[in-house]
């Protein structure tokens, strides 16, 4: 997820993403990102596993920015909101 500028990214891991990323979006969780408005989705991927998906969230998170952009741009280059796709 980013702000409205793309300046900053969360990246995180649900069961549920349309559920999770409404939560965002009307800010209710606490932490990260509604602390920097961050109410985009621009890039996700699924898995059958959640093991999968927690290894794969370690890994993003271990990486530098410039892949995460990489991979935005390769999914989502117009980093428009893929909430209402979901």
């Amino acid at each position: 997820m980013t702000n409205k500028r793309n300046t900053t990214l969360y990246t995180g891991v649900t069961s549920d993403l349309k559920k999770r990323v409404y939560a965002h979006k009307c800010k209710l969780v606490e932490g990260f990102t509604k602390r920097y408005n961050l109410t985009k989705l621009v890039y996700y991927e699924v898995f059958e596993e959640i093991e999968q998906a927690i290894m794969r969230e370690k890994q993003l998170k271990a990486g530098p920015r410039h892949k995460k952009l990489q991979l935005i741009n390769g999914f989502n280059e117009g980093w428009r909101d893929l909430y209402e796709e979901l």
